[in-house]
């Protein structure tokens, strides 16, 4: 390299050695001090295509150069443009490199503002907790022990009454649908009662050994103490599965009593002998073992059909924890002896006085909508259900993809339960101004065309 741009030469022999054996080992000239660094300089420059701002302060944040040759350690420190040594330590915390602030620009690195994190807001909660807190919490003597009742909305608005499935309560069985956006619309004008079995609630104490549990007639009897309670003289049924049972038995023994129907899973005769068999094994390791592997097995496939957790593996874990620790064992085994022990419940589509009938058989008299999932077990009894009611009054649906309706498809059967209340003259408010504003426009829109015409 040309000795004006900072050239090399060789140096000295160290500790007294007179050779002049050139040394790897090189020094620059005296003359330009600073001539390696330029080097280095450039060099970083050319390699990351930085500003000279930004390889100075590269340079300045590197190590002291270490030399070494004949066996002794030279060190350079870096030096200024006067030639004085600069103070070379490493800084404790750098904010970023040359590098860095190339590759990232101008980017700030402070932490994050949780701005946009703070003006995040949940309108609708879906939170099963929820319910616990919108509800206000009743326990109603009757003639069969204390049932518990949980209230939620304006009492002064028509009533909706729930049951619920086996293993489940009315939290864990409606929460989730009656959180919907759509429903909490909806419910702005119900209020909901929701009715729990004997000793199915949330941590509910065993029940005595020597307590009888009520067959379903009697469940059914109970809600009368409900209503009589509340002062209630008509509600709308919303029952699944054993629930809807129950609430097709009051039903049908108090028409008067029931405006409305809505059944999910309804099963209108008898259990058979496949159905008896499995429970009554179920009823005894709940009421001897506890919640066993196959007890958990059978309520999964009575809610959720085959395979549920190709469909949705977190919602089927969540219920397989509540059945094994959310449940009493022994009050569900009461419960499912109840349930296998049903009778039927005597309805028939044909008028009474047709011959060939029976004296006491008849349908139920108020709206019924059946309803039941593509993929759920119980598709055949919803069938059956569907052939016993008056098709002028009741209709049947089946709902694709799902077998637990209210938690696999919430949005369907809450459209489905609107327009049911809609069509029984129920559903008052927004949908009545929505109706209004259809039928002006369609009236404006007449008057025009029949000023043309003329």
């Amino acid at each position: 390299m040309p000795q004006s741009e900072g050239g090399y030469v060789s140096l000295p022999a160290m500790n007294g050695n007179g050779s002049a054996i050139y040394q790897s080992t090189t020094e620059p000239q005296a003359a330009s001090p600073n001539s390696v660094f330029k080097s280095v300089r450039r060099a970083f420059g050319q390699a990351i295509k930085s500003s000279p701002g930004e390889s100075e302060e590269l340079v300045r944040m590197e190590r002291p150069v270490v030399i070494v040759g004949g066996g002794t350690s030279i060190y350079f420190r870096d030096r200024d443009k006067t030639g004085k040594t600069l103070n070379t330590k490493m800084p404790s915390a750098p904010t970023h490199t040359a590098e860095e602030a190339h590759l990232l620009g101008t980017m700030p690195v402070d932490p994050m503002d949780d701005i946009e994190l703070r003006s995040v807001q949940l309108q609708f909660p879906n939170a099963r907790g929820s319910i616990l807190e919108a509800c206000e919490q009743r326990r109603m003597p009757t003639d069969k022990g204390d049932i518990h009742v949980a209230i939620q909305g304006d009492t002064s608005k028509p009533a909706i009454v729930t049951y619920h499935d086996l293993g489940l309560n009315y939290a864990t069985s409606f929460a989730g649908f009656f959180n919907y956006p759509v429903m909490r619309g909806l419910l702005e004008n119900f209020c909901v009662y929701h009715v729990t079995a004997p000793g199915q609630e949330e941590g509910a104490p065993t029940l005595p050994e020597d307590y009888v549990y009520p067959t379903m007639d009697e469940l059914a009897a109970q809600l009368l103490f409900v209503l009589s309670h509340f002062g209630l003289k008509s509600v709308i049924g919303f029952g699944v599965g054993a629930g809807a049972n129950i609430l097709a038995r009051f039903a049908h023994a108090n028409p008067d009593k029931v405006g409305a129907l809505c059944l999910i899973n309804c099963v209108s005769t008898q259990s058979g002998w496949i159905e008896w068999g499995y429970q009554s094994f179920n009823a005894r390791f709940l009421r001897t073992k506890g919640m066993t592997q196959g007890v958990i097995d059978y309520l999964m496939w009575h809610h959720f059909g085959r395979n549920p957790e190709e469909r949705n593996h977190d919602l089927v874990q969540m219920y397989k924890q509540h059945f094994e620790r959310g449940v009493n064992p022994t009050n569900l085994a009461m419960f499912i002896n109840a349930y296998i022990h049903r009778n039927d419940l005597h309805l028939a589509r044909t008028p009474p006085g047709t011959p060939g009938a029976e004296t006491a058989a008849t349908t139920l008299k108020m709206p019924v909508i059946n309803i039941t999932g593509s993929l759920s077990p119980h598709v055949e009894d919803t069938v059956t259900f569907n052939g016993r009611l008056d098709p002028t009054n009741s209709s049947w649906m089946k709902i694709s993809d799902c077998a637990m309706v209210l938690e696999e498809q919430p949005a369907k059967l809450a459209e489905a339960f609107r327009l049911f209340l809609q069509g029984e003259g129920y559903a008052v408010g927004t949908l009545q101004k929505l109706a209004r504003k259809m039928s002006a426009a369609s009236r404006s829109s007449s008057t025009q065309i029949e000023l043309c015409v003329q």
